[in-house]
């Protein structure tokens, strides 16, 4: 046996002990580990406006601090409109029920020339075993829905404590990364680090910007239509339209032109047309003038990040997706020269007259020569 054969199957079977305890870490570590890149982004975006606080001579902690209390506020606010909605609209349906039960029987007795019984429909619901397994089975899982509701709260407390962190400490963080480099790299990474700052503090500001805008149109809409909750309504359908990727506007519009029913078919024309019109108009005229500063991106790459990003990560990738490819976009374009195409690249390649005849006469040529060599 070669002298070498023990250590190299001692260090193969270190290496393979070393790659299962990373692998396990990792996969236990993959939580925090999202929920630190989720921190990071949120850092990023109010880090410009904590550094102009900062500059005009604010402590950077207390700046950082007031931003997030803005962030809580806005956050707050909107979620207390959306409750308000949610549970006037149940409580409304709850109201309503017995009357939504009445309509749909006479409607089906009258179309189908039916025998039906309010009544007995409402009674043979409740007293059903679906309804009732349904029940107990809330009633156990009330201590697994606990544990959710206080797993996300943990969560967003960590987000939150990390954020305020990469926020507070940016410059001191900034440097202790940079000691660790040689002075060849630290450059690069200041630069990435600025225009990430850059790119995602524009990211969100101009979607908040677009917000704005969005539910003051569709607020003016919604008084002229008479639509029910329309402060909410128009909040609902600036934030929700801005910041979900993709399928933010027709989750947006769902809602106004459910509500819509309630006054007449009419009025869901008019909204679903407003929302579309809208939308060219946002995609066309209003988007282009304030992304153009903040991030440029062309929308077919946009849309391929954000499902490349909800592919990897879930929903934390496709929130964080387009300012990641942004940032990298515009990292990426310092670094690359590019040059002026020729016009001849764009001029269509002029087919030679007779050219195809001649190279064959002068294959054919070739051919009766080889024949006559061989003879």
């Amino acid at each position: 046996m070669p002298r070498w054969l023990p250590r190299a199957l001692v260090l193969a079977f270190a290496l393979y002990g070393a790659f299962l305890l990373t692998n396990w870490a990792f996969h236990r570590l993959l939580g925090l580990l999202l929920n630190i890149l989720v921190a990071f982004f949120l850092a990023l975006a109010v880090e410009p406006a904590v550094d102009r606080m900062a500059a005009r001579g604010m402590r950077r902690g207390a700046a950082t601090g007031l931003v997030f209390l803005g962030v809580f506020v806005v956050v707050g606010g909107f979620l207390a409109l959306l409750g308000s909605l949610l549970a006037d609209q149940v409580r409304m349906m709850v109201e309503n029920f017995p009357d939504y039960i009445d309509s749909a029987v006479i409607w089906i007795n009258k179309t189908f020339d039916a025998q039906l019984n309010a009544d007995e429909l409402q009674d043979d619901f409740l007293n059903s075993k679906w309804v009732q397994n349904y029940l107990a089975d809330t009633a156990d899982n009330a201590w697994a829905i606990s544990t959710t509701v206080l797993g996300g709260l943990f969560r967003f407390l960590t987000i939150l404590l990390f954020s305020f962190y990469f926020a507070a400490q940016g410059p001191q963080l900034r440097r202790t990364i940079c000691s660790l480099m040689p002075p060849a790299r630290q450059a690069a990474v200041l630069r990435a680090w600025e225009i990430a700052v850059a790119k995602t503090g524009g990211y969100i500001y101009s979607r908040g910007l677009m917000a704005l805008i969005s539910g003051l149109a569709h607020y003016i809409l919604f008084l002229i239509l008479g639509l029910p909750y329309a402060p909410a309504l128009a909040v609902w359908v600036g934030v929700i339209s801005q910041f979900i990727p993709t399928v933010g506007t027709y989750l947006a519009g769902a809602l106004p032109m459910l509500l819509a029913f309630t006054i007449s078919p009419w009025t869901v024309v008019w909204v679903l047309a407003f929302v579309l019109i809208y939308q060219q108009f946002e995609n066309y005229v209003l988007q282009p003038k304030i992304t153009a500063k903040t991030v440029d991106i062309h929308p077919a790459v946009a849309f391929g990040s954000v499902i490349a990003g909800a592919a990897l990560m879930g929903a934390v990738g496709a929130l964080i997706a387009i300012p990641a490819t942004a940032t990298l976009q515009a990292f990426l374009g310092a670094y690359i020269t590019r040059y002026e195409v020729s016009p001849e690249a764009h001029a269509p390649r002029r087919r030679m007259p007779g050219r195809s005849t001649a190279r064959r006469m002068r294959n054919r040529w070739r051919h009766d020569r080889d024949g006559d060599d061989r003879g």
